[in-house]
């Protein structure tokens, strides 16, 4: 009796042994579980966090946008505005130079009082606008809304043509910002330009594509002679009020008729 206690005795010690090591082993399957799913989630959230820096990475190289002039300029003519191009022996527009900054009150009171006045001169090819960017009021928002606004509307541009543009213009001072606080981030700025029927220019947004191009117009701005804005320029001349105050459509209408008549 005493041996068949002791050969149970011994099989039970085997079999918790072998339990021992199962259990050992289903411990050691869980941990390799855990830590192939905790390097899976990392490798993941790196890839996730790399994805959205490289998403929002600023544009350092130049990127010129599509069709516009020497000067940095985006025109806006007949054609653009209604989709027919003039006549033959229509005559030449005048050249209406416009310089903005999207933070500007100034030019966001321009926009006010002249911009209709401005967009049927367009409409009835009296004038051509040409937009030059200047953006120079960068540290005036916590974010360099001046900036951002600008190379969003040159993305519009970009992607969509003057049209666009002007109809994204339009937008951005409808919600210009005050100075001193955070103006519209990238998602209000990318849902502006769905208001404008321009999709597809997410990435051009949120990377400031042309950011480099827009600096270098604020710099050839400055080497022409531009201080601030707003700043029209009809037949080569500055347009002002009284006092040099923002010029009025009768301002700007009397440059017009004196263009014409040279």
């Amino acid at each position: 009796m005493s041996n068949e206690r002791q050969q149970r005795a011994a099989r039970a010690e085997q079999m918790r042994k072998e339990r021992e090591k199962a259990d050992r082993k289903q411990r050691n399957l869980i941990t390799v579980a855990i830590v192939v799913v905790v390097i899976a989630l990392i490798a993941v959230g790196a890839w996730g966090i790399k994805a959205a820096s490289d998403d929002n990475k600023v544009e350092t190289k130049l990127t010129v946008p599509k069709d516009v002039t020497k000067d940095y300029g985006i025109v806006y003519n007949q054609e653009a505005a209604t989709g027919t191009a003039p006549a033959a022996d229509a005559p030449k527009p005048v050249k209406v130079v416009l310089y903005e900054d999207f933070l500007c009150p100034g030019c966001g009171a321009l926009e006010e009082t002249a911009g209709p006045f401005l967009a049927g001169a367009v409409e009835s090819g009296e004038i051509e606008l040409e937009y030059r960017p200047f953006s120079f009021l960068l540290r005036q928002s916590t974010n360099e809304y001046s900036q951002r606004a600008w190379n969003a509307a040159v993305c519009v541009y970009n992607e969509a043509g003057a049209k666009a543009f002007e109809e994204y213009h339009d937008i951005l001072f409808a919600n210009q910002p005050q100075e001193g606080g955070p103006g519209p981030d990238d998602a209000a700025l990318i849902d502006f330009a769905k208001q404008a029927g321009v999709t597809g220019i997410d990435s051009c947004i949120k990377k400031q594509t042309f950011a480099r191009w827009i600096d270098d117009a604020r710099e050839k701005g400055q080497k022409d002679g531009v201080s601030g804005t707003p700043t029209i320029r009809i037949d080569g001349k500055d347009v002002s009020g009284a006092d040099n105050t923002i010029a009025t459509v009768a301002d700007i209408q009397k440059a017009i008729d004196a263009a014409k008549k040279k």
